[in-house]
């Protein structure tokens, strides 16, 4: 079932275009929940740390450099819901991911507009000695945004990311748009992140937020004998309020969290996977209980830069 869920709402957390009048330069999320197994009342306490930089850089008239960085830290413990795996602390696991962003947006004709970047990264709990080859990860993205009005735009395009597990495809659809009245707007790039929001006043704001992603952590602490393959979903309904004249906004979160952390043998492969449906099929072993949704909070401190 989790995983239908997931289809329908899943993938990527990479960089998107966006169509609005202003660049979320840095993002800092923090979100905490307790999340249980299907099998039995065990559970662990789950925090989850994301910072988020952008740098767009104008190259030409028609041709701007996306840069960015990416660093997200997941603390929790997988032996509370785990078989005891030789090498795996008992008590807490810190599954780190840092990840680069370089490509560039072109301008092409009849108001369409592409972003094609590489999106290399370190996935690992860095518990061993050094970087090993199974904590690097490639991951590239090709995006086409068709501009119709000032209200309105629409993306198509496709992310593909090497993995732990194999490879994985996730064919994209977004959606901008703003009412006439500037309270109501929709970014939206699925199946993945999006945000509703509608102003109250100039400051105070209330929304909806999804963030999902599929990704892969090697276990260096393991020898890397071991990777968790992390398939997420976080939906949560918040309130802002910006100070500093909106560049510094702070939001409120609460909602729901589906992430899944699912352990296996280096190795144990599906080849490649289009969102959650493997198309060779799923014969791995799992080595731990699937973990159970939970109710999450969390908040968000954006500096927004007006373009």
């Amino acid at each position: 079932m989790k995983k239908i869920v997931i289809c329908l709402i899943a993938l990527l957390s990479a960089t998107a275009v966006h169509a609005q009048n202003y660049l979320d330069a840095l993002k800092i999320s923090h979100g905490r929940t307790s999340l249980g197994n299907l099998e039995n009342t065990n559970e662990t306490d789950v925090s989850n740390t994301i910072v988020d930089l952008a740098y767009p850089l104008p190259i030409s008239a028609n041709t701007v450099f996306v840069g960015g960085f990416t660093y997200e830290n997941t603390r929790l413990g997988l032996n509370n819901l785990a078989p005891v795996v030789s090498g795996i602390e008992e008590d807490r696991t810190n599954l780190i991911m840092t990840r680069l962003t370089a490509g560039i947006k072109q301008t092409h004709s009849n108001g369409w507009t592409g972003t094609y970047v590489v999106l290399p990264k370190f996935a690992s709990d860095f518990g061993g000695d050094g970087l090993r080859s199974d904590d690097f990860q490639l991951g590239a993205i090709a995006l086409l945004e068709k501009k119709y009005t000032s209200r309105y735009g629409l993306k198509f395009g496709t992310y593909v990311s090497s993995e732990n597990f194999g490879t994985t495809i996730t064919p994209i659809v977004g959606l901008w748009y703003k009412s006439d009245s500037n309270k109501f707007t929709i970014n939206a790039v699925l199946p993945i992140r999006a945000d509703i929001n509608y102003e109250l006043t100039d400051k105070l704001s209330v929304g909806a937020n999804l963030l999902t992603s599929i990704k892969s952590y090697n276990l260096s602490a393991t020898n890397s004998n071991f990777y968790v393959q992390e398939e997420s979903i976080r939906f949560a309904l918040f309130t802002s309020y910006g100070f500093l004249d909106n560049s510094l906004i702070l939001r409120l979160k609460a909602g729901l969290d589906t992430t899944d952390y699912g352990l296996y043998a280096q190795g144990d492969k599906v080849g490649a996977q289009v969102l959650t449906f493997q198309l060779d099929g799923d014969a791995r072993n799992r080595l731990n209980a699937e973990f159970d949704s939970s109710v999450f909070f969390g908040l968000d401190l954006i500096y927004r830069l007006d373009l």
